[in-house]
């Protein structure tokens, strides 16, 4: 909706100051009705269920189905020789365990790069440039770009100069995308099309001043 109203409109619907930003007090009370600037993660599974779905895989399944018929032609046999059986049983045993151990590292891992490439933005609030992790933007904050920032929310201009931003990883469109956030579109207007807005994962070709509004 915010494409299709006029930048001062958005200020007053989201009661924010145009040169100032929200105020500490406001922007910390909007973060906790609102809640945080990010995708939750899904629920990860626990060990025990990480140990199930390794069960799961059609060789796995095959070779407990040999393990069973070598036990049961061997019980049928009477010649107790069951060491085909222990030993299909211990690999796939064994195979589940790494499993599980690899899929824990590489979780781990991802954690880990989160953590060190996880985002900023800069944003004026009560008149005063701060940077804060992109999560704590919130609804009605002012939000400074420059030239190679990732926009960390879905925003509206309202004041732009040249203003290019690249919008491959939403498009898959190469070419920069030229912004005005003088535009006031049609409500209907397709998200591509879109020229007053930027979009979260995009990247600032040159340097403009945003609304948040998602």
């Amino acid at each position: 909706m915010w494409h299709s109203v006029k930048a001062s409109v958005v200020c007053d619907k989201l009661n924010t100051d145009f040169k100032k930003g929200l105020s500490q007090k406001e922007s910390t009370r909007r973060l906790k009705s609102g809640g945080e600037n990010k995708i939750e993660d899904e629920k990860r599974a626990s060990i025990f269920s990480k140990f199930i779905n390794q069960f799961k895989d059609f060789m796995v399944i095959t070779l407990i189905i040999s393990a069973i018929i070598s036990a049961i032609v061997t019980n049928l046999q009477q010649s107790n020789d069951y060491v085909d059986s222990i030993i299909i049983i211990l690999i796939v045993f064994f195979n589940a365990l790494m499993g599980v151990i690899q899929e824990s590292k590489a979780e781990k891992s991802i954690d880990s790069l989160k953590k060190m490439f996880s985002p900023t933005a800069k944003v004026i609030r009560s008149g005063d440039l701060c940077k804060i992790p992109a999560s704590s933007v919130v609804i009605g904050d002012l939000i400074v770009l420059e030239n190679g920032d990732l926009v960390p929310a879905d925003i509206r201009l309202v004041s732009s100069s040249s203003l290019q931003v690249d919008e491959s990883a939403l498009t898959g469109e190469v070419i920069p995308v030229n912004k005005n956030s003088e535009l006031c579109l049609n409500p209907e207007t397709p998200m591509g099309d879109m020229k007053n807005m930027a979009f979260a994962s995009t990247i600032v070709v040159n340097r403009p001043w945003y609304w948040y509004s998602n």
